[in-house]
């Protein structure tokens, strides 16, 4: 979830709105911590019984999706709760049952009647596309314990580039001279903004690359393992958060025991409520922005959430940004719009 999960996203997506050409041509989309379906849905039911236009559902989207990250980073770094596991585990239950409440309550989640989930698709499919998930979401709201929101938008820009890397390796995609040129543009764009930070961190960055290669592990494996189906953010999360939620409380015990129990009166449970809440209207937000424009239009979205984010955590939190790093993600962003537009979506 945003940062969580969203990005927690986010995903959430981390949510930067990215699509990946693959063989069958399943769409992404990322929530920066926040989290979020991976292809792209039927908007049938959805786009059926609720209609918001584009102008105001994609600023509706950008508001959430930086307030998920920045309010994240406000929990870990100004109220001091590091406890990236339990956060991410809360907010995976609140959206467990956040998504049973619209199912019986809404037609928003009514693309699960769409799918026929099987015992045998639960565990081949979705149990270990989970286990990625639950990876990438720790990881990526790990690193804000020790780089600036600034800084890991900039490293998000790596995913797509992680992504064909995987598609290539496993042959789902075949290179070309292209889409080389375009991961070469992003890595470079990347590699300056990385020699510009002032406040690098190594422990930091390698955790945000191995969340990344964990997203885009996963978005490999549901274009593998789902690609006959067609999940909407709601509904991805109706599968995958109680997955997630089981799988981090787990692991909880063994990696922050029962310290975040113990900070829970300090940081006080409206704070907690009020930050899952954001989390999970971000997912909802996201099932109205994917039937609304174009994957280039919804990329740019992303583009323009990432620089209001870079420039929110200049100012509200006093992050120091270079122009190298500005020159550097200047380009990654570019690499980013161009392989839009060559994918020709």
């Amino acid at each position: 979830m945003s940062s969580t999960i969203h990005d927690q996203e986010k995903q959430a997506a981390e949510q930067e709105l990215l699509e990946v050409k693959l063989p069958s041509s399943t769409a992404s989309m990322e929530l920066p911590s926040p989290i979020s379906a991976q292809q792209q849905p039927k908007v049938t039911h959805t786009a059926a019984k609720y209609k918001i236009s584009a102008a105001a559902i994609i600023p509706i989207w950008i508001a959430l999706s930086s307030a998920v990250i920045i309010y994240n980073n406000y929990l870990y770094n100004t109220l001091n709760f590091k406890y990236p596991v339990f956060l991410v585990t809360w907010h995976l239950g609140f959206a467990a049952i956040g998504t049973r409440v619209l199912q019986r309550t809404t037609h928003l989640v009514d693309g699960v009647k769409d799918i026929s989930m099987t015992k045998d698709m639960f565990v081949r499919s979705i149990l270990p596309i989970g286990l990625l998930f639950s990876g990438s979401l720790i990881l990526s709201n790990t690193a804000y314990l020790y780089l600036s929101v600034s800084y890991i938008q900039m490293l998000k820009a790596f995913t797509p580039v992680a992504i064909l890397l995987i598609s290539w390796t496993f042959r789902l995609q075949d290179p070309s001279k292209k889409l080389a040129v375009i991961i070469l543009m992003i890595s470079s764009g990347v590699a300056l903004a990385s020699h510009g930070e002032l406040r690098f961190n190594l422990i930091g960055f390698l955790t945000q690359a191995a969340a990344v290669a964990f997203e885009a592990s996963r978005l490999v494996m549901i274009q593998i393992l789902l690609h006959n189906l067609k999940m909407d953010p709601l509904v991805s999360l109706h599968y995958y958060a109680p997955v997630c939620a089981l799988i981090n409380l787990f692991f909880l015990p063994f990696t922050e025991g029962l310290a975040p129990f113990y900070e829970l009166q300090k940081v006080g449970i409206l704070v907690l409520v009020s930050n899952a809440s954001v989390a999970f209207l971000l997912n909802v937000a996201a099932v109205f922005l994917v039937g609304v424009g174009s994957g280039l239009v919804l990329t740019l979205a992303g583009v323009f959430k990432d620089i209001l984010l870079i420039t929110g955590s200049v100012l509200i939190f006093g992050s120091q940004v270079t122009p190298l790093q500005v020159f550097g993600y200047s380009i990654a962003l570019g690499g980013l719009i161009l392989y839009k537009t060559a994918s020709g979506k």
